[in-house]
């Protein structure tokens, strides 16, 4: 009980700093610089995130074309797994040391790697040896990235904040599935299109570390 009404009351006293600080309009959140380059970066890892769960069956089935369909399910299975775990470990590790950036960037620096090593043709082995390493990167920058906004945004700010960059962030699944789509049509194979993706993602690593460091005289809240 004490340790929930300390993390209560640290909470309140988060909020009551982010309040106290200039407040801006929603409509100033949405021409934000800073709520941009969140988006920026979230486009990248929305791409990696949605490419991995669209294209890993495929891939592993051309991988493994001799196996069975349940044996390639069970096989997709590993990775997400290992992404889940890799999900927990680094959320833990991010909030242990209240650090964000860098448990964004190395796992997309991971995930692009992944891509990359995906982009050869190879073995079953390999395949959910890079496809576990492609979801240590994507499941791992996904849950820090998110507590990026919330240094800065709160009450009606946040949630417009948010939404924009969910919102447009999302539009790199879209493009990934299509962009790799594309490719694969006109070369015959997914590998090509599977190495191209690691490029946004390793973008998104290079936002995260350059992010600007605001004061906390420049935080956001919904203004009156």
């Amino acid at each position: 009980m004490e340790e929930k009404e300390w993390i209560r009351t640290e909470l309140k006293r988060e909020e009551r700093q982010k309040l106290e600080q200039r407040q801006y309009s929603v409509l100033q959140v949405l021409t934000n610089g800073r709520v941009w380059w969140l988006t920026s970066i979230y486009f990248g890892i929305s791409l990696g995130i949605n490419t991995f769960s669209i294209w890993a069956p495929q891939l592993m089935q051309s991988a493994a074309s001799g196996y069975s369909n349940s044996a390639v399910g069970f096989l997709v299975m590993v990775p997400n797994l290992v992404g889940l775990a890799a999900m927990i470990f680094v959320s833990r590790s991010s909030d242990h040391y209240l650090e964000r950036r860098n448990h964004v960037a190395i796992p997309a620096i991971i995930a692009g790697v992944g891509f990359v090593l995906l982009g050869t043709p190879h073995s079953p082995f390999f395949s959910v040896a890079f496809l576990s390493l492609l979801a240590i990167g994507v499941s791992g920058a996904s849950s820090p990235f998110w507590a990026l906004p919330n240094e800065f945004l709160t009450g009606f700010s946040a949630a417009a904040g948010i939404a924009l960059i969910n919102s447009i962030g999302n539009l790199g699944a879209f493009v990934g599935i299509y962009a790799i789509g594309a490719i694969s049509s006109r070369t015959g194979s997914i590998y090509r299109g599977l190495a191209l993706a690691a490029i946004p993602l390793l973008v998104s690593a290079t936002l995260v570390i350059l992010l600007p460091r605001r004061a906390r005289s420049n935080l956001v809240t919904l203004g009156k």
